[in-house]
């Protein structure tokens, strides 16, 4: 593979030749392109939870080759190029960042967030949650709504207050009598434990999907360890199935 040279200015022209001259480049806009800019991010979360720093800096061209082709798309529309969108954050960053460019005091990390909900608020108006994607994870979603309406002042004031919900959706939840009213309360309850995460300073997103990432390498030990065995997991009594599981938890997990 030849060395790249020339940095982002290079990078920039090979994008451009792909945009005029490859067959599938030529072809895409930002609706088609968007499962591909979503999927380059859960591939660099991914590599982060791994710790994998080549993985990172791997991922973190792909997400920039989005970015540039996105643009590409845009300059050819007549809508802007990337050259706006570096003027554009710029600005933004400048702005949004007064205790550093400007006179503002900010002497904590909440502070900071403080200043940058009221500048937002003063730019574009409307609620504070309206700027929180609709397309994101519900889980992730949940998090940054909450988080901005405790920014606000819209919050329990301890944790036991939460762990309360928790046990009050809980009990809703067992009473609900209609698949309709399970799935209300549960989601309740899931709104609640996204609440206990915050305020035991969890990102719920990450934690659950490290625990997904945990179960694929457990139940992947418990297949491989049944095929050298010649077993058929599915075969397996809930005694066995256990008993593989705390294998696979002692092995996978070192």
């Amino acid at each position: 593979m030849p060395t790249g040279q020339g940095g982002f200015p290079h990078l920039k022209r090979i994008v451009s030749r792909l945009r005029r001259t490859c067959p599938w480049d030529r072809e895409q806009t930002h609706r088609s392109m968007a499962p591909n800019l979503l999927e380059e991010c859960y591939e660099a979360l991914d590599a982060i939870d791994r710790g994998d720093s080549a993985g990172i800096r791997e991922e973190m061209g792909d997400i920039l080759m989005q970015v540039l082709l996105h643009a590409e798309i845009a300059a050819g529309e007549g809508e802007f190029t990337i050259e706006d969108v570096v003027e554009d954050i710029s600005v933004k960053l400048v702005h949004r960042h007064p205790h550093i460019f400007g006179s503002t005091q900010a002497d904590s990390p909440q502070d900071v967030l403080d200043n940058w909900d009221r500048l937002k608020q003063k730019e574009k108006g409307g609620s504070l949650l309206d700027r929180v994607p609709r397309h994101m994870p519900a889980l992730a979603q949940s998090q940054e709504l909450q988080s901005r309406a405790a920014r606000a002042g819209f919050d329990w004031q301890d944790v036991l207050g939460v762990l309360d919900k928790v046990s009050e959706e809980i009990a809703e939840l067992q009473r609900a009598a209609s698949p309709q009213e399970r799935e209300d309360e549960f989601g309740d309850l899931l709104f609640s434990l996204v609440n206990l995460c915050r305020h035991f300073e969890i990102d719920g997103e990450t934690a659950l999907r490290r625990t997904a990432w945990r179960f694929r390498q457990r139940f992947t030990y418990m297949e491989t360890a049944c095929q050298g065995k010649g077993w058929r997991l599915e075969h397996l009594s809930m005694d066995e199935l256990e008993s593989l599981w705390q294998e696979a938890k002692q092995q996978a997990d070192r």
